[in-house]
């Protein structure tokens, strides 16, 4: 460890006096005027540009020169070409992505996000393709990760910007799911080992839906282009492959991680976000906090980065591949953002003709599939050549002729103006919470809950996003497409629910269901939203009648009481054990204070028996050939199993919940005594063989050991979990969670806090790579500067680049 921290700094030195004795400009062709860039000491770049094109060409250099590597297999995801480099392994994800492309016009889509839309994106594109074109100049100079690999990047087009290959998209995997649970078990059986609200949704199956079809691999495709890529050791270079028996193991790890995070996560993941009125602040000025949660990775989704151009004066985060800055403030206000759950897919089953195969029913005709013909290049083999089909619903994913019915996934999603976060454009320059809501209407991908809060002392929220009106039916099971199911439009976003300077001086999401009771749209609202323990949380704490601090914000997004803890353990008070050391365990939880800190043996006892209970839960509940479908119980219905035990055991209800809950603790400890060993003391739950971060590297499971400890970052102490504010995932390692934090004060921009793990650049070499993880690791924040002097102030660098002569 000190080696690597010594190896760091020396890097950073030489970097350091490198990048400082550079004072001569930097030209390009298609610049109109000159641009500083001033990189800040923890890795910010901020663009002062004389124009908005200059501006977002150099947003694109400046992204795309400190994130190739992730550029690149960003590029091949989006455009179906990842089989070009890693041969056929791939195909199904190429075929999956080119079969859900978005195809509509440019102008159409472009100037949705935007008026100046297409201008903006092609002055993005070409700032890419500029360093595309510098760095492959010169390939030996290229990032290790293209060396490794043997390729080099590739110039970028305007459909790979808005490509929704990424998009955080709702929800036809999980139809698929229910509808072969309710195949099974019958509707109100599955109701009950889910938690569906704040409506109860219909899930009967259509008769003509058959049970045989529902367990064939109807959603290849879907899957296929959803899911993330994989590296493995015969796609490097032998000189950077690890050893077979260390990568065979490495990426087991890494697959048991993801299917953990992925299942006990499914109804935790998400984010974090609130605003504060000047009532309830120190400063007496309205705070703005956010911390979204993804799966945590070297480098990470997001990218801080400073937009100051006549017009434009936006600081924040956003993915880098995406123009603007999606979570940040401008000299007005400030915003963050959350999911809202919204379903905008849909599973349609189809009779198809007996005597044609691509001619399917709708509305008692036959219709003829439309089809798009391509080929697929693939590495080490010849081309393949792929025929795409298509209903009036969407891109079809099976043909089943034994059963003759075909399935198609109808994705709102592939309507114009639905490219993730696209739309923050118009939010960047917005200057009142009027010009911001309006805004907030073009974004339809994913679907938000956009908090706002300006220097005229106003707070409001929005949620967004593009929700198909369902009649009828719920959109959680397969339905048939033969026009008995359709939707009913789409919602208008101002319709959507919103709120504007409440009473209470805050508002707060956590991906929770925060709908009125009374909203008037019912018909576009979702059933699956997360547990709400974060958002109560959040809500406990800022309904408290004081004025808070921002480094009390601060502390919140970090806050790791478990809600759930406070909700089971006084269950612990009538069971007692006959093993001393076990029943002093129980014992202890009893008077512990629910907190989840690293350092507490109560929250390391406490959080394997949870885990023990919810596995048991699915055990006793669920028919086990069931188990892998339903995955982990939601925790919000193993607490109200344990309330009310009459809802999961027939006979002895009472007697047998307390078997459940003691059996389960029982287990928990024998798990904690295998895992860390028989001495309780070294139990604490932060610790490398519990709760840790280890951040990875795409290529970090198959590298050598060296390149190993280069390129992953970690591991270290944590602690939390899902249903904490400070949300770290379910699972041992940190794998998802909020890598970038901002906080915000309207009365002083300069004192904005931020984060970004492990750090700003993608290039391994950099000293910005993972200067920022041991920060973040310990829960803390670095100041994001705004104005002018203050960005000169905390000046790593300075450059001018110039139009050429």
């Amino acid at each position: 460890m000190k080696l690597t921290s010594t190896l760091s700094i020396l890097l950073f030195i030489t970097f350091f006096f490198q990048s400082c004795s550079k004072k001569d400009s930097i030209n390009f062709d298609q610049l109109t005027d000159e641009v500083e860039v001033i990189r800040d000491n923890n890795g910010i770049n901020h663009i002062f540009a004389q124009n908005e094109q200059d501006l977002f060409f150099m947003q694109g250099y400046l992204a795309a020169k400190d994130r190739l590597f992730q550029f690149e297999i960003w590029r091949r995801q989006a455009t179906g070409t990842l089989a070009e480099i890693l041969g056929e392994r791939e195909l199904e994800r190429d075929k999956g992505v080119r079969l859900f492309k978005f195809r509509g016009d440019k102008e159409a889509e472009l100037r949705h996000y935007h008026p100046r839309g297409v201008e903006i994106v092609d002055a993005f594109v070409a700032g890419i393709n500029a360093y595309i074109e510098e760095a492959n100049s010169d390939i030996s100079s290229l990032p290790i990760e293209f060396q490794m690999l043997g390729i080099q990047p590739q110039p970028w087009t305007w459909e790979v910007v808005i490509s929704r290959h990424q998009g955080l998209l709702e929800n036809v995997k999980d139809e698929l799911d229910y509808s072969q649970i309710v195949s099974k078990i019958g509707a109100e059986a599955t109701k009950n080992l889910f938690y569906f609200h704040p409506n109860e949704p219909i899930l009967d199956l259509d008769p003509g839906i058959p049970e045989a079809l529902l367990f064939k691999d109807i959603l290849k495709p879907y899957y296929a282009f959803r899911t993330g890529v994989v590296f493995e050791p015969e796609d490097l270079l032998p000189e950077y492959r690890g050893e077979k028996e260390n990568t065979d193991l490495a990426l087991a790890h890494l697959k048991q991680e993801i299917e953990t995070t992925l299942e006990a996560d499914a109804f935790a993941q998400g984010s974090n976000n609130w605003v504060l009125s000047g009532k309830k602040t120190e400063s007496g000025s309205p705070f703005m906090a956010n911390d979204p949660h993804r799966l945590q990775a070297a480098p990470s989704l997001r990218y801080w980065v400073h937009l100051n151009a006549p017009g434009w004066n936006v600081v924040g985060g956003g993915e880098p591949v995406i123009p603007g800055v999606s979570i940040g403030h401008n000299e007005f206000g400030a915003w963050g953002l959350t999911i809202f759950s919204t379903d905008n897919e849909d599973m349609r089953i189809y009779d198809i003709n007996p005597d044609n195969p691509h001619q399917y029913q709708f509305k008692g005709e036959w219709l003829e599939m439309s089809s798009i013909q391509d080929t697929i290049q693939v590495k080490g083999q010849e081309p393949e050549i792929a025929t795409y089909y298509y209903t009036v619903h969407g891109p079809v994913t099976f043909i089943d002729e034994e059963l003759n019915k075909a399935v198609a996934v109808q994705c709102a999603w592939l309507e114009p103006g639905s490219a993730p976060y696209l739309a923050s454009l118009k939010m960047d320059q917005s200057q009142s919470w009027e010009e911001f809501r309006d805004a907030c209407t073009y974004n339809f991908i994913p679907a938000e809950n956009m908090v706002w809060a300006d220097r005229d002392g106003n707070i409001g929220w929005q949620a967004t996003g593009i929700a198909p009106i369902r009649n009828g039916f719920s959109g959680l099971v397969a339905t048939m497409g033969n026009g008995n199911y359709e939707w009913e439009g789409y919602l208008p976003i101002e319709d959507r629910p919103h709120l504007y300077n409440p009473e209470s001086g805050f508002i707060s999401t956590a991906n929770q269901n925060v709908t009125p009771a009374d909203y008037a749209f019912p018909q576009a609202l979702g059933f699956e939203w997360a547990d709400d323990f974060r958002g109560e949380r959040i809500k406990e704490v800022l309904s408290q009648d004081r004025k808070f601090t921002l480094e009390e914000m601060g502390a919140l997004q970090n806050d790791y009481l478990a809600i759930p803890a406070r909700k089971l353990t006084h269950f612990l008070e009538n069971i007692a054990f006959e093993d001393d050391l076990t029943d002093s365990l129980r014992q202890s939880l009893l008077s512990w204070d629910f907190i989840l800190n690293p350092e507490s043996i109560e929250a390391g006892v406490y959080v394997m028996w949870e885990r023990t209970l919810r596995e048991n839960a699915l055990k006793i509940s669920t028919p086990e050939d069931l188990w892998d479908l339903v995955g982990a119980i939601p925790m919000t219905r193993v607490i109200l199993w344990a309330q009310n035990p009459s809802d999961l055991f027939s006979q002895s209800p009472e007697a047998s919940r307390d078997q459940w809950l003691q059996t389960s603790f029982e287990e928990a400890i024998q798990e904690l005594t295998k895992k860390l060993g028989p001495d309780p003391s070294k139990w604490q739950y932060g610790q490398e063989d519990y709760k840790h971060a280890l951040i990875k590297h795409p290529l970090g499971s198959v590298v050598n050991e060296e390149w190993q400890a280069k390129l992953n970052a970690g591991p270290l102490p944590r602690g939390g979990y899902s249903f904490t504010p400070g949300a770290n995932a379910y699972g041992d390692n940190n794998t998802s969670g909020a890598s970038f934090r901002i906080l915000v004060d309207t009365k002083d921009w300069e004192k904005t806090q931020g984060i970004n793990t492990p750090g700003q650049s993608g290039n391994p070499e950099s000293p910005f790579y993972k200067n920022l993880f041991p920060i973040w690791a310990k829960d803390e924040y670095v100041t994001v500067p705004y104005s002018p002097e203050s960005v000169k102030k905390d000046a790593f660098e300075s450059k001018i680049y110039s139009p050429k002569k």
